[in-house]
């Protein structure tokens, strides 16, 4: 039980790096807070101009998630295993979302979202980052692209693997998903949501 607890605090705690603020004061860019969306993610870092430092906080915000999974997989109690995978699933997303390291303002999740569905199954995530990619090439909106991944996550997750802990997580991360992304809800609706690179 300890060892699970553990993992899941350890996951908090991985998801609670912002990748967005990092890399930024790496490359010397202004706060992702500060500016655009104001939201520290990929999409806002893009606005920048910088492509290099917009593919690193994808890539670190994705793989971050992929990492809080893989050790609950690897290293989580055999009678603990199927909780422990889940809770540090969304403990890796509620650490994006709401990161102890930079005052509980975080981004929306998208890539986080996505390394841990890799992480759970891979096919899956592959094939809604291919959906993710056509929706946002297609509109130009990654907040379109973004809910409906969100949508289909968990549908994927409950057709693979039925209503176990791990697809309940999912559940709660698209939930989540959707009320950060509310604000593009409502700028969609109104038709006037900002585009990729705009």
């Amino acid at each position: 039980m300890l060892a699970s607890v553990l993992l899941v605090v350890v996951a908090y705690l991985i998801g609670s790096v912002s990748f967005a603020v990092v890399v930024s004061r790496l490359f010397g860019l202004p706060d992702p807070r500060q500016y655009g969306s104001g939201n520290p993610g990929a999409t806002n870092v893009l606005r920048t101009g910088n492509k290099a430092a917009a593919l690193l906080t994808l890539a670190g915000d994705g793989l971050k998630g992929y990492f809080a999974v893989w050790l609950a997989q690897r290293f989580a109690p055999i009678g603990m295993l199927e909780w422990t995978i889940a809770a540090a699933a969304l403990a890796v997303f509620v650490g994006h979302v709401f990161p102890v390291f930079h005052r509980f303002a975080g981004g929306k999740g998208v890539a986080t979202a996505a390394g841990i569905l890799f992480a759970l199954h891979w096919p899956l995530g592959a094939a809604l980052t291919v959906v993710w990619l056509a929706m946002a090439f297609g509109f130009k909106i990654s907040s379109l692209a973004a809910l409906t991944t969100a949508v289909l996550m968990p549908l994927g997750m409950f057709y693979v693997f039925g209503p176990v802990a791990a697809t309940w997580s999912t559940v709660a991360i698209a939930a989540l998903l959707f009320w950060r992304h509310r604000g593009n809800i409502a700028g969609l609706m109104a038709g006037r949501e900002r585009r990729i690179g705009g």
